[in-house]
């Protein structure tokens, strides 16, 4: 069974924190909000999260992951930036986004699309997300919570731990946190290539 957190939305209570964090550290899946909708997260690196992830959402090996981070710096880690594409991404974060770009060394193999070697990234604008990202001291590995033949993600976190109690260690609930998707824009090839419109606006990168 999923352990349940109920977290205000804008005043994270820090030992429920901490316990989320914790139990990632120690290989949980996690069903949390962020500033467009739910999404499932694990360890960076965890190849059970990561199959855990593809078998729930039913994803093939050609499906981008995104890595979420804290904030520029830690992002910077992960992903090979120029100096234009640089001065967009941060002027749009934290924000409703997820960037395709080449990955570094320092992201697994298993995470970059097979082809172009390239990883989603994105910085959340959401004040649990980043309370937990600043306890966990690193990225989480995450996927939108949309499940297979739904063409909308889950919104509730009740509903979430309802539905997905048996193949998910953790559900945090902070309310509705609605069910637009990032805008996804690809900048693997140097110019940017709106992938997917969603919840960020799209006007700086047309």
């Amino acid at each position: 069974m999923a352990k349940y957190f109920d977290v205000h939305p804008d005043n994270p209570q820090p030992r429920s924190i901490a316990q989320v964090a914790d139990s990632v550290r120690s290989g949980a899946l996690i069903a949390y909000p962020t500033d467009s909708c739910y999404a499932l997260g694990c360890l960076l690196g965890s190849r059970d999260g990561t199959d855990r992830i593809r078998s729930i959402r039913q994803l093939d090996n050609r499906h981008h992951f995104t890595l979420v981070c804290q904030d520029f710096a830690q992002l910077g880690q992960f992903v090979q930036i120029d100096n234009d594409v640089f001065r967009a991404i941060k002027a749009s974060t934290p924000g409703s986004y997820t960037f395709i770009l080449p990955a570094t060394r320092e992201v697994p193999r298993m995470l970059q699309h097979p082809k172009k070697k390239t990883v989603g990234v994105r910085i959340p604008d959401h004040v649990v997300t980043q309370a937990l990202l600043a306890e966990l001291g690193e990225p989480l590995l995450s996927s939108t919570l949309l499940l297979p033949g739904e063409e909308e993600p889950m919104t509730q976190g009740w509903e979430i731990k309802d539905r997905l109690d048996h193949v998910v260690d953790a559900v945090i609930d902070s309310g509705d946190c609605g069910t637009e998707p990032t805008t996804v824009v690809d900048f693997s090839g140097g110019e940017a290539e709106i992938v997917r419109r969603g919840a960020g606006d799209t006007t700086r990168f047309e």
